[in-house]
């Protein structure tokens, strides 16, 4: 007993020792801003540096007048560009367009694309061998609907694109990777640059692509590939770390050289963990469809943001709806092979070789299709649509539920959002950012609040404070709102194993939801504005909130839910006070991963009218402010960081054996 009460008070001083520290450096500072001169309290002019300026000039600098070999950049990158052209209208002509000959009214398809039931046919018998009956089902109703509402051609547009952007993405990823996993200090230089890569909003990647491969296909590939490279990269470090010591010696003792062993041994034994990186690199790149529409990639992406300016939420949705067809397809398709991979599994004794079955299936389909041409293009006049329903359900609910849905609005905003705004736009910025460096010095150490403290002065520093705060409280009530809806119902899950499987079945679908089609049941209730932003970021980040939360609480030992049921508690209790204390350090990392989604949909956000730093961007991308653009992002990034930082330290110290002590 003495031991216990030993360690419990030591546990509590040593907690106690730096709060009181930090504490008592915070009633400094605010004593200072009370009394000290006014700049405390509001940013001055002489404390924001051109940044922008400076970063745009130096970029359009570096795009028009730097040479390499006696060649401007800019003609070497939009000489890259047009190489690249070629590759993606390549790939177009053969499963979407394909050749045409004359001019004018003269025009004529000379050589059919592959058709749809080739292609589909194809996609339903790789199905089929990765995942089974379900996968093949999932996979036909998937290209039913592509074809039934006439979304064929342009989702074939999409998948090209993706096609290029994926591989070209992968074969960057994986000598990264390689690379990084032979030298620990490029490891240390790719880290940082990935990790801030993977925060920095979709429409920043935009800008100085524009400058450099200018408008059209291969811009979008490129600005497609810089934002799916960082899992790639991370996931080729990891697997290829993963690959067990007596493999790699095993791999020596036989003679292999360094390039052998990668090839031949390394590799092979990684391909599992590699198949995830490859996934992601599929989301990722599915998730930039939309936004690279804006520079010239077309496909379904277009249809849909083409719908979102006309406020046409019917056809939006059927286009969205059909992005969200290819997604699942590609994602459940990719997640099967990866398993697959991963368990080593190769094909049963009398199967015949995948890429046989595929060739003779595109081979019958096609000469079926010259014959049958409904089996080539489908008819536009068996084309079916439901525009007209959601445009009328649209119209409405807009003369039906007007008052209902406009007094939702109104309260949110007067009562809760702009108090809200208002705090954070009239708070002073030396107090805000002492709070963050307590709080970050109470949970991670000096290091923590120093590095919480640059990144929230480099914000000042840029002149982008103001849209910064913005940024925040749309942030913390969606974060909020997605918590409090997601936890619970992510505790409910946890306790019944039936409901599990099509939970995680719904979630998975969820995240490949592409960011903007978040926006159209938030558009098509309450219109343009906060509290639409405000519903699409929940909506897209409540997805991590309830899987992370079933996690936590599925992983509770036993031993302490059943010593919590003999002391007599409820279930109430035994939720407040042993199932939730115990899951706390993964519902930390949880809300971290919310928040890191409700990041990336910011940007999105901006397109219904916010004031926040995704705007700015956004402003940036039409105006062409190269500058603007990267430093409104990098901002978005460092409050991405400090959030991560803060909660990361959160969860190690809520998973620490002192604080376990201290709880026994």
């Amino acid at each position: 007993m003495a031991n216990s009460e030993t360690i419990k008070v030591t546990a509590t001083r040593s907690w106690a020792s730096p709060t009181m520290t930090a504490l008592t450096g915070f009633l400094v500072l605010a004593l200072l801003v009370a009394v000290g001169p006014i700049w405390l309290r509001t940013v001055p002019d002489w404390l924001t540096f051109p940044v922008a300026e400076v970063v745009g000039g130096a970029l359009n600098w570096f795009a028009r007048e730097a040479t390499i070999a006696g060649v401007a950049v800019q003609e070497i990158t939009r000489g890259i560009a047009s190489l690249f052209d070629y590759v993606i209208e390549g790939t177009v002509v053969l499963i979407s367009k394909g050749l045409f000959t004359g001019r004018g009214l003269n025009v004529t398809q000379s050589v059919p694309p592959l058709s749809w039931l080739a292609i589909g046919g194809a996609t339903v018998i790789m199905a089929y061998r990765f995942g089974g009956r379900s996968l093949a089902l999932i996979s036909a109703i998937g290209i039913g609907f592509l074809v039934l509402f006439g979304l064929w051609e342009n989702a074939m547009v999409t998948l090209a694109s993706v096609l290029v952007s994926v591989v070209l993405a992968i074969l960057i990823g994986l000598a990264l990777g390689i690379w990084s996993y032979r030298s620990q200090n490029v490891e240390n230089v790719t880290r940082g640059i990935m990790n801030v890569m993977q925060t920095v909003p979709i429409f920043s990647y935009l800008v100085p692509t524009l400058l450099l491969f200018g408008y059209g296909p291969s811009a979008a590939l490129f600005a497609t590939v810089i934002y799916a490279l960082p899992p790639m990269v991370h996931n080729t470090v990891l697997a290829l770390k993963s690959v067990p010591t007596e493999i790699s010696e095993s791999g020596r003792m036989m003679g292999c050289k360094p390039r052998q062993l990668l090839w031949k041994v390394q590799l092979p034994a990684a391909l599992g963990k590699l198949a995830v990186g490859m996934n992601q690199a599929i989301m990722m790149t599915l998730n930039m469809v939309i936004i690279a529409s804006m520079i010239g990639a077309g496909g379904l992406g277009f249809d849909v943001l083409t719908a979102l300016r006309k406020l046409d939420i019917g056809s939006g949705l059927e286009a969205g709806m059909g992005i969200v067809a290819l997604a699942v397809i590609l994602d459940r398709l990719s997640q099967a092979a990866a398993h697959r991979a991963a368990r080593g599994h190769h094909r049963a004794a009398g199967q015949r070789p995948l890429w046989q079955l595929v060739l003779g299936w595109l081979v019958i389909a096609t000469i079926v299709a010259l014959v049958f041409k409904p089996f080539q293009a489908w008819p536009e006049a068996w084309e079916i649509s439901t525009a007209g329903f959601w445009n009328a359900a649209v119209t409405w609910i807009n003369q039906e539920l007007f008052d209902v849905l406009e007094g939702f609005r109104n309260f949110a905003l007067l009562n809760v959002m702009r108090p809200f705004s208002d705090f954070l736009a009239t708070a002073p910025w030396t107090l805000l950012i002492g709070s963050v460096a307590t709080l970050a010095y109470v949970l991670g150490g000096a290091r923590l609040a120093l590095y919480c403290s640059a990144l929230g002065f480099f914000i000042v520093l840029t002149g982008y404070w103001g849209p910064a705060m913005d940024s925040v409280y749309l942030i913390v009530i969606s974060v909020t709102m997605a918590v409090l809806i997601g936890y619970p119902i992510g505790f409910w899950l946890s306790s019944r194993d039936g409901a599990q499987g099509p939970a995680s079945f719904v979630l998975d679908t969820l995240q490949t939801l592409p960011t903007l089609v978040y926006l159209l049941p938030a558009v098509m209730l309450f219109r343009i504005g906060d509290v639409s932003a405000v519903i699409a970021v929940t909506l897209y980040a409540i997805a991590p909130a309830v899987r992370y939360a079933m996690v936590g609480m599925a992983q509770v030992p036993q031993a302490r839910l059943e010593a919590a049921e003999i002391a007599g508690c409820t279930r109430w209790q035994s939720l407040i006070w042993v199932r939730f204390p115990a899951a706390l350090p993964t519902l930390l990392i949880g809300v971290n991963q919310t928040i890191m989604m409700a990041f990336s949909m910011l940007v999105i956000a901006a397109l219904v009218g916010t004031q926040d730093l995704g705007q700015e961007v956004l402003i940036a991308l039409n105006r062409s402010l190269v500058g603007e653009g990267i430093i409104a992002g990098l901002c978005v990034a460092c409050l991405a960081l400090i959030a991560d930082g803060l909660l990361k330290a959160a969860a190690a110290r809520a998973s620490s054996p002192s604080r376990s002590r201290q709880v026994v």
